[in-house]
């Protein structure tokens, strides 16, 4: 399995358009490298890529990336779908951009956020008037491209535009994809409110495991922003000084986080929270990592 990590940042990226804290002022250097909204390209056989989550930096990812450049044909690409970790835009607004796709894409996502897409946010409707895309449930287990794909509910916080839809969920899951030929597995996990139930079996002799790494602490966010400790709580990432602790359970797993937001002091690699982490081998790849598994 080839597995390209694309992006490695929290919604809005790193640096943030917008922010001129102390972090995102030095974003760039070689101690603060820039990140794309995280975003992953696996596949079975080099040829047939899937992308997990699709964002709005998804075209200058897929340019440059040269495992998924255009071609052999004039309209062909290598990227053939997606999985969709949940319905949030950082991880979904990325599919507009896919829309002259020739043929269509075929989409995994929970049927919550299928709902989510097909009419609180009519992103599906939109796309599918170019051509005829293949929306299907993430399912508990399901093949895709050659690859062995499970899922696990990890998360119930719906998208601010869905708000209002009525749905059990779950809204946020995990995915773990194994390469039977291999027997190479990936574990992705973006997204993680708490280390919910049956979660140390799901990522259990995993050869990489990439999961959230949004925040360092519960409250850094108010130091960098404002925002409160109770706000952050709700946006649905586990610190990481929460699950530092549990990932040492796993001594078996390469382990790594990503999804990184702006505020997140693990960004600059002089700073103690990078060394802790990395002390504890834990891994922060950057953006354009490319693992065979």
């Amino acid at each position: 399995m080839k597995v390209v990590l694309l992006g490695t940042a929290a919604g809005g990226g790193y640096p943030q358009w917008n922010c001129a804290c102390d972090q995102c002022v030095r974003a760039g250097r070689s101690t603060s490298p820039a990140r794309s909204h995280d975003c992953v390209a696996v596949s079975a056989d080099g040829t047939d890529f899937y992308l997990l989550n699709a964002g709005p930096d998804i075209r200058a990812q897929v340019l440059a990336t040269p495992e998924l450049t255009a071609g052999p044909g004039r309209r062909q690409t290598p990227v053939r779908g997606a999985l969709l970790t949940d319905g949030e835009l950082d991880h979904t607004l990325g599919l507009m951009q896919l829309r002259e796709a020739q043929d269509g894409l075929r989409v995994h996502a929970p049927t919550a956020v299928l709902a989510a897409l097909q009419s609180a946010f009519p992103l599906r409707p939109i796309v599918d008037s170019y051509g005829g895309w293949d929306w299907r449930p993430a399912t508990e287990n399901f093949e895709l491209g050659g690859l062995q794909v499970r899922t696990h509910p990890v998360g119930t916080k719906q998208p601010k535009y869905a708000r209002d839809l009525d749905h059990p969920g779950p809204w946020v899951v995990a995915y773990r994809l194994t390469d039977p030929q291999t027997g190479g597995v990936l574990v992705y996990a973006p997204c993680l409110a708490t280390w919910p139930d049956g979660f140390d079996d799901f990522v259990a002799g995993a050869s990489y495991a990439l999961i959230d790494g949004t925040f360092y602490a519960p409250d850094e966010m108010s130091t960098a922003s404002g925002v409160s400790s109770a706000a952050q709580r709700r946006m649905g990432h586990l610190p990481i000084v929460d699950s530092l602790p549990l990932l040492a359970k796993h001594p078996d797993v390469r382990w790594a986080y990503t999804h990184l937001n702006n505020t997140n002091p693990v960004l600059c690699s002089e700073s103690a929270e990078y060394s802790a982490v990395r002390s504890a081998g834990i891994e922060l790849p950057l953006d354009g990592t490319v693992l065979e598994l």
